[in-house]
C-alpha cells in the first residue's frame, strides 16, 4: 500500500520545508520541467492557499537562479549553477564549510547561507566565487540528510515555554520547547531535545524534551549527557538483558567435540589491572625440535552472538564499547562481556584460535585457525607480568599482586613469559624496520573516589609487558587478513573481509607538520614512503620527554589518516602490514564478531558473500567508532576540568600548546590539562595573532608568546558543563 501524503488544507498554514520539498521534486528528474500545479499534487497540497505559496516560492527560487522557468510556468533545477552534493563542517562561530570530492579545499559556507543545515548534515549546495575576493563560496539549497536531530543542552523556561541551550558548540540554534512539550522538564535541568520541526520563517528548530537527565554539574548528569551528545546509551533495555540471560551457557560434549581441545595447554591472560572482560589470552608450547607452539586465543563471541537475533541487533547498533574515564558503557550485556565470554581463570571457555608454531627468531614455521575449547590457568595484571620480565624470573617479591588474587608463579609461567617477551621484541624489530610508525603515547589516567570525585593524576605507559600482548595480537590480526586475502601467489583472493585500513598521510597536513616542529628544531623527511616512516619515528623519538612532546605527538596523529573498517584493503600505514583486519576483541568490537563469522564461514568451504552488505556494516562500525572516541576524550576533559577545580589557588608550570587570533593554549606539565590564556587578560601589552609565526605579537613591545613556550599558568575559571578551563597567564 502506498503511503499517504499529508494533505494541506487548512487556509493559512504555512507549509513546513516548501524551498526543500519543492528541490525534492524537481530533483527527481531533473531534465524534466514541472509546472505548480505537479510541484502541489506531489506535496499533496490541494488547497488555493498552499498553490499561492508554491508559485510564490517558485519565483523567489527564479529570481535567485536557483531554478529556471524554461518555458511558460514551467520550471526545472538550474543546472548551469554549480550544484554540489557533500557533507557540511561547522565552527563554533556559527559559519561553515562544504565538504566534497569534487573540490581540493573545503569551501566557506557563511552563517547567512546555511539555510538551517547544521554539522554532518549532508546537503546539495550552490557554489559561486564571492564578487570581490572572487574565493569560492557556498550556498546551501537542499538538506538531503540531517546528522542528528537530538541534542542536550539546558533548559531555560520562560513564562508558557522553554528554550534548550545546547552543549554543543557547533549547534548555533536554542531549540524552542513549547508548554506541552516539556515532558516535566524544569527550569534549568540538563536534558535531551528532539527536534521535531523548523519552520523556513523560524530563527529556532521547534522540539521536545525526551529525556530529563538531572542538574548541571551533578557527575552522573554530565556523563550521561556525554554519550547522549554522541547518541551513545548508557544501559541496555530490558528485553535485551533477557535475551541475554536466557542463553544457553552450557560447555557440553558435543560442542567440545566439534573444536581443538587446548584445555591441556599452559595458558594465561595479561590485561589492565581493572579489567573486568578478559578477550585474549596466550598459550605456550615447547615443541620437541624447539620451537615453540603459541596459541592467541580470543573469546568465541560469535557462538553466543546469533545473527537476526535483539541480541545482535544491540551489538550491532552500539558496534563498540565506550571506555569513559569513571566507567566502561559495554557493547554486550555484563553477563556476556563479563562472564560467559570472559576468559577468566580457571574456568572453560569456548575460543576462536590462531595458532601459530614459532622458531627462535620469530620467523612463521606453520599456522592454524579454528574454534577450540581452552582452560586459563592464571590471570595477571601488566604491572605482575612486567616484574617477571624486568627481574627475569628470579627476585619476584613474595606478594606483588595487583589484582587481590593470590599471585603463585611457577617456574612453566615465568619461562614462557620470558620466551613471549623476548619473541614479542623480534617480532616488533622487524616490523619497526618495515616501516611502522610507533606511537608510545603517555596516557592519563585519574585516580578516583567512591563518588568518582578526582583525587589524583598519574601517566599510564606502555612497558615490556603490554608490548608483548599488543605484538601477538598484531600477529594475529595480520595473519588473520593474509590467510583470507590473499592467495599462495601473493595476489588478492578477492573474498569478502572485514579489514582495518589506514591510508598514507597527506603531503599536505606533513607540510603543515613540519612548518610547526621546523620552530622546535625538528625535521620530516616525505621524499619516499620508507623515509617518511623513518623520519616521523625519529621525531617521535627525538621528542619523547621534552615539554612539548605531547604536542608534537598530538600534531603528527592529527597529520595521519584515520584508521578505518572495509571490505576494499589499501594496507596499514601505520603498522606497516600489506594485509590488517581486527580479530582479537569481539568483546568490545562488532567488526570483530563479522571477522569470526566470516573466517569460519571460508574455514567450511564457503563462497564469498556479497561485501556490499559488510561494507555497509563497516562504515557504520567506522562512524560508532569515532563518536565512542570523542566521547572518551570529552569525559576525560570534564574530569580534568573537575580536578582543576580543586587547585584554583596553585601556579603550574606549562607549555604552549595552540595559538589563536583569541587566545593560547597552554597544557600543564605535570597533570597534560589544556586551558586557555585569552588575549584579552594578557595585560602587560597589546598582543596581536601572527599565523606565520605561531605567536602573538606585543605590539609595543614586539615580545613575542610563542608555540611551545614555557609558561607559568593559574586557574582563572573552570566550567564543567562547557569542559573548559581559562587560565591566567603569571609569567612567560
Amino acid at each position: 500500500m502506498s503511503k499517504k501524503r499529508k494533505i494541506y488544507k487548512k487556509k493559512g498554514k504555512v507549509i513546513k520545508d516548501l524551498t526543500r520539498n519543492i528541490f525534492r521534486v524537481l530533483n527527481e528528474d531533473s531534465e524534466k520541467a514541472y509546472n505548480y500545479k505537479q510541484i502541489a499534487s506531489k506535496l499533496g497540497v490541494v488547497d488555493t492557499d498552499g498553490k499561492t505559496q508554491i508559485i510564490k516560492k517558485l519565483a523567489e527560487l527564479t529570481t535567485n537562479r536557483k531554478v529556471k522557468e524554461i518555458d511558460r510556468g514551467k520550471f526545472q533545477i538550474n543546472e548551469d549553477r554549480k550544484y554540489h552534493v557533500g557533507k557540511l563542517d561547522l565552527t563554533s562561530n556559527g559559519n561553515g564549510y562544504f565538504i566534497c570530492d569534487d573540490f581540493e579545499k573545503d569551501i566557506f559556507v557563511p552563517s547567512v547561507n546555511l539555510n538551517h543545515a547544521l554539522h554532518n548534515d549532508f546537503v546539495r549546495v550552490y557554489v559561486y566565487k564571492k564578487r570581490k575576493s572572487l574565493k569560492l563560496e557556498a550556498d546551501v539549497v537542499e538538506i538531503l540528510e540531517r546528522d542528528k536531530t537530538e541534542f542536550v543542552g539546558t533548559l531555560q523556561m520562560n513564562k508558557n515555554f522553554g528554550f534548550v541551550i545546547p552543549d554543543n558548540h557547533k549547534m548555533y540554534a536554542d531549540i524552542f520547547i513549547a508548554q506541552s512539550k516539556l515532558g516535566g522538564a524544569e527550569d534549568g535541568d540538563k536534558v535531551l531535545a528532539s527536534i521535531t520541526d523548523w519552520p523556513d520563517k523560524s530563527k529556532n528548530p521547534f522540539g521536545k524534551i525526551t529525556q530529563i537527565l538531572g542538574k548541571p554539574g551533578e557527575h552522573n548528569t554530565e556523563i550521561h549527557s556525554i554519550l547522549l551528545e554522541y547518541g551513545l546509551p548508557f544501559e541496555f533495555p530490558e528485553e535485551v538483558e533477557k535475551d541475554a540471560e536466557n542463553l544457553s551457557f552450557d560447555i557440553t560434549k558435543d560442542e567440545i567435540a566439534k573444536r581443538r581441545d587446548m584445555r591441556a595447554d599452559l595458558t594465561f591472560t595479561i590485561d589492565p589491572k581493572d579489567a573486568k572482560d578478559f578477550d585474549d589470552a596466550l598459550s605456550f608450547t615447547k615443541l620437541e625440535n624447539g620451537n615453540y607452539e603459541i596459541g592467541i586465543h580470543i573469546a568465541d563471541v560469535s557462538h553466543y552472538l546469533q545473527p537476526k537475533t535483539i541480541l545482535d541487533d544491540e551489538a550491532y547498533s552500539r558496534a563498540t564499547s565506550v571506555y569513559l574515564v569513571d566507567r566502561v558503557v559495554p557493547m554486550l550485556p555484563e553477563v556476556l562481556s563479563n562472564g560467559v565470554c570472559s576468559l577468566r581463570p580457571n574456568e572453560e571457555k569456548l575460543t576462536f584460535s590462531a595458532v601459530f608454531e614459532l622458531d627462535e627468531k620469530s620467523h612463521i614455521i606453520k599456522e592454524w585457525y579454528g574454534r577450540t575449547v581452552t582452560y586459563s590457568d592464571k590471570r595477571f595484571a601488566y604491572e605482575e607480568a612486567q616484574v617477571i620480565i624486568e627481574t627475569k624470573g628470579n627476585t619476584i617479591p613474595e606478594d606483588i599482586s595487583i589484582t587481590g588474587e593470590e599471585y603463585i608463579v611457577d617456574d612453566a609461567i615465568v619461562e614462557a613469559t620470558l620466551k613471549l617477551d623476548e619473541l614479542a621484541k623480534k617480532l616488533r624489530k622487524k616490523r619497526m624496520k618495515a616501516g611502522a610508525i610507533s606511537f608510545d603515547r603517555v596516557e592519563v589516567k585519574f585516580q578516583l573516589d567512591e563518588e568518582a570525585n578526582p583525587t589524583g593524576v598519574f601517566f599510564k605507559e606502555s612497558k615490556d609487558a603490554n608490548k608483548l600482548i599488543e605484538e601477538f595480537m598484531l600477529l594475529a590480526n595480520k595473519k588473520v587478513a593474509e590467510f583470507i586475502g590473499k592467495a599462495k601467489g601473493g595476489k588478492p583472493t578477492n573474498k569478502a573481509f572485514i579489514y582495518r585500513v589506514h591510508d598514507e598521510p597527506n603531503l599536505e597536513k606533513l607540510a603543515a607538520l613540519q612548518n610547526i616542529i621546523g620552530k622546535f628544531g625538528y625535521k620530516i623527511n616525505t621524499e619516499t614512503k620508507e623515509k617518511t616512516s623513518d623520519s616521523l619515528n625519529k621525531l617521535l623519538a627525538d621528542v619523547n620527554g621534552k615539554a612539548e612532546s605531547n604536542m608534537v605527538e598530538t600534531l603528527t596523529i592529527r597529520s595521519m589518516s584515520k584508521a578505518e573498517y572495509t571490505t576494499q584493503n589499501i594496507g596499514h600505514y601505520g603498522l606497516a602490514f600489506e594485509y590488517y583486519s581486527h580479530f582479537t576483541s569481539p568483546i568490545r568490537r562488532y567488526p570483530d564478531v563479522m571477522t569470526h563469522r566470516l573466517l569460519q564461514h571460508y574455514l567450511d568451504g564457503k563462497d564469498s558473500p556479497k561485501p556490499e552488505i559488510y561494507e555497509e556494516k563497516c562504515k557504520h562500525s567506522s562512524k560508532m567508532e569515532e563518536l565512542a572516541s570523542k566521547a572518551e576524550r570529552d569525559s576525560i576533559k570534564y574530569m580534568q576540568v573537575k580536578y582543576m577545580q580543586e587547585h584554583k589557588d596553585e601556579e603550574f608550570e606549562g607549555v604552549i600548546s595552540g595559538v589563536t587570533e583569541w587566545g593560547i593554549y597552554v597544557e600543564i606539565k605535570s597533570n597534560k590539562c589544556e586551558g586557555m590564556v585569552r588575549i584579552r587578560d594578557i595585560k602587560d601589552d597589546y598582543y596581536i595573532f601572527d599565523e606565520k609565526l605561531y605567536a602573538i605579537v606585543g605590539q609595543s613591545t614586539k615580545n613575542q608568546i610563542q608555540l611551545g613556550d614555557d609558561v607559568v599558568v593559574k586557574v582563572k575559571h573552570t566550567d564543567l558543563e562547557r569542559k573548559h578551563l581559562d587560565f591566567t597567564l603569571v609569567s612567560h
